[in-house]
């Protein structure tokens, strides 16, 4: 077969490829009662998928990932606290506050790597937190961020109590962004952010950009955490200090870990397995559920390597 038309046929959609989503538009009508929960997973669907750009596709280690999400949740909220309600404009100045702190802070975490780099993420995320925390007359500081109006999307569908509008919204948001991020994936760009993760001295040497490309892709990953953030802020109208909370950035490593990492769905497996695995244990051992969380992470590391897709893929094949 032809380059080309190798190429071609990895863009070419499959009928698997739909099954996310027809279980998202099942939800709506099925489990009308969870819908909150509906749209908690696919903020955090759309979180996990922009780390897996960085860290399943071109190998950046990071752990402090909530840095951009922070942002863009507190992008979205001061706008609509002190300029407008209105929910697309707020997507996008989040995801354009979010890149420009993820263009300013690749700038310096990307020229170092390993340890280096993932104490740098760390630290990135520390003076943002404690930066927000000091700017309490606008940001609200430890009392959280309150006092968003959200307006009606294009003026016509307002957000409801039951959450409908806001796990529709999501959802479309999700889609949006999936879209963009499995073109990214299977272009050229996206191969040569694998070839990066794989052997970077060997990219050096056929003269790709290695640190403008991984600047890129994190630029880019920043902007979509951001408008993770900025969608958190809007269905629930409050912004906390917890949005840059380190903990946060390791429940999406996590997440991404029980899916599979640099699988694109990966995402998708592995923050509603998550979600509502929190969910429930939350309601069986209120003070415990976290051990059981950690015992299944053990598990599908010893037994599962690659995630649930992996474990998948391997049953597949024998």
């Amino acid at each position: 077969m032809h380059p080309i038309d190798t190429l071609l046929a990895r863009h070419r959609f499959r009928a698997i490829e739909l099954l996310p989503w027809l279980i998202a538009v099942a939800v709506y009508f099925v489990f009308g009662d969870y819908l909150p929960l509906g749209s908690q997973i696919l903020i955090m669907i759309l979180f996990a998928l922009s780390l897996d750009l960085v860290l399943g596709y071109a190998g950046i280690v990071t752990l402090g990932h909530s840095a951009f999400f922070g942002v863009g949740a507190y992008a979205a909220g001061i706008y609509a606290a002190h300029v407008s309600g209105e929910p697309l404009s707020g997507l996008v100045l989040a995801a354009c506050a979010a890149a420009v702190v993820g263009w300013l802070s690749g700038l310096v975490v990307l020229r170092t790597t390993g340890l280096t780099l993932l104490m740098l993420t760390l630290a990135v995320t520390a003076l943002l937190a404690e930066a927000a925390n000091k700017a309490g007359f606008i940001t609200g500081g430890a009392d959280g961020l309150q006092g968003m109006d959200i307006r009606p999307i294009f003026g016509l569908f307002r957000f409801d109590l039951f959450g409908r509008t806001a796990y529709l919204y999501c959802l479309a948001v999700l889609f949006l962004a999936w879209l963009f991020a499995r073109r990214l994936v299977h272009s050229s760009f996206g191969r040569s952010l694998i070839g990066i993760r794989e052997n970077t001295a060997r990219m050096h040497a056929i003269g790709s950009p290695v640190r403008r490309r991984l600047l890129t892709i994190y630029t880019i990953s920043a902007a979509l955490a951001g408008v993770a953030g900025a969608l958190l802020a809007q269905t629930t109208q409050f912004v906390g200090l917890t949005v840059l909370g380190f903990q946060r950035s390791g429940e999406i490593v996590i997440m991404l870990v029980f899916g599979g990492i640099g699988r694109l769905y990966g995402a998708f497996v592995g923050a509603g397995i998550y979600m509502i695995a929190q969910d429930q244990l939350a309601k069986l051992e209120p003070a415990f559920w976290y051990f059981w969380i950690g015992l299944l992470l053990v598990l599908l590391v010893m037994f599962a390597r690659g995630g649930v897709l992996g474990l998948i893929d391997r049953i597949l094949r024998r």
